[in-house]
């Protein structure tokens, strides 16, 4: 749990519920695109700042607005809000011969996330962002991780990571840190969206063989 002691921090809560709410009935907000501040700050750990009813609220309202996105992850930055908290989710497609080793990601609210590399070994794909809309650059990740969070309720969780799954939980702890994937992307293949699809998506980029994303995070 939480702080036994920790108080609500009432104007916090205040701000956030009127966040959500500019989401309307679809409870999908805007996101925040590259050079806003938000992205590039160091959030704020969170430690029960939120009453139980709006933290609810917040991971629903982000979770609607990743998916229909559509997204993978999606950071509290991302929306404006420097806490260090974020959703993930993916689900495994038709794309047997994927080499991005796809896993099923079952929806999480990671709390104060963190990752260690676990051995040496790395890969490199394309990869996006929904606060980089358009674009995609091939970005080299730990192959596996342990990943680190606590849920909605408080309980922590540590769990080994492979291949997608550790590289979404990888993108979306960066973001909390203000950290964008472009920072330490290969610039030499950035494309946009269509211009992957059309060129690169079966053929090496001018560093390392990647294959499309297809969703951002």
């Amino acid at each position: 749990m939480f702080g036994k002691n920790t108080k609500v921090d009432l104007e916090l809560n205040r701000i956030v519920e009127q966040l959500i709410k500019t989401g309307g009935k679809e409870k999908i907000l805007p996101i925040v695109q590259a050079g806003e501040p938000v992205l590039r700050q160091q959030t704020m750990a969170y430690n029960g700042q939120l009453s139980k009813r709006t933290l609810a609220k917040l991971i629903d309202t982000m979770r609607t607005t990743m998916l229909e996105a559509p997204g993978v992850g999606l950071a509290a930055t991302q929306i404006g809000l420097g806490l260090a908290l974020a959703v993930v989710e993916d689900h495994v497609r038709d794309d047997e011969d994927d080499p991005r080793e796809i896993a099923e990601f079952p929806f999480h609210a990671i709390i104060n996330p963190k990752y260690t590399p676990a051995g040496d070994a790395t890969a490199s794909f394309y990869e996006g962002c929904l606060s980089f809309d358009g674009y995609q650059a091939v970005r080299k990740r730990w192959l596996d991780i342990t990943a680190e969070w606590d849920d909605e309720d408080g309980k922590h969780h540590t769990e080994k990571l492979h291949g997608w799954p550790a590289r979404i939980f990888q993108h979306e702890t960066d973001h909390l840190s203000g950290e964008l994937y472009i920072d330490r992307a290969e610039i030499r293949s950035l494309t946009t969206y269509e211009n992957l699809e059309d060129y690169w998506c079966n053929d090496p980029v001018p560093t390392e063989a990647a294959e499309e994303l297809g969703f951002a995070l």
